[in-house]
């Protein structure tokens, strides 16, 4: 009974890996992979009352999703990267903690791929 199943047994595996039920390494690949996400600030020091710059480099027309986290709350801004992939995203700074670092988040999306970075900026007044 034993090598009736070994002789069953191995047929089998390379009628699936012929059949095309291996799947594809570069479609996972591809999905997995992240976008590239880069952000900096226009001025990472921006007095009170005066606008700053999140400057986001990515994939042409990725959507773009920035949180800046202050001290007492958080800000959401979207934006769509034009065609060479480029964006500005302006936060207004009224009011913000002064010396308070405010992390910004920076999530970029386009089909099913997805990436992420991060840039600060510290207000003064």
């Amino acid at each position: 009974m034993r090598t009736l199943v070994k002789m069953m047994a191995v047929p089998v595996v390379p009628l699936l890996l012929f059949a095309g039920y291996a799947a594809p390494a570069s479609a996972s690949s591809a999905a997995a992979r992240p976008l590239p996400c880069h952000a900096s600030m226009s001025n990472s020091h921006p007095a009170d009352f005066t606008t700053t710059i999140v400057r986001v480099r990515t994939v042409a027309r990725a959507r773009i999703t920035t949180i800046a986290h202050y001290r007492t709350t958080n800000t959401t801004h979207h934006a769509r990267a034009n065609a060479k992939g480029r964006a500005g995203i302006p936060y207004r700074i009224s009011g913000a903690t002064p010396g308070f670092k405010v992390k910004v988040d920076v999530t970029v999306r386009s089909g099913r791929r997805k990436g992420s970075c991060q840039t600060s900026f510290t207000p003064h007044r």
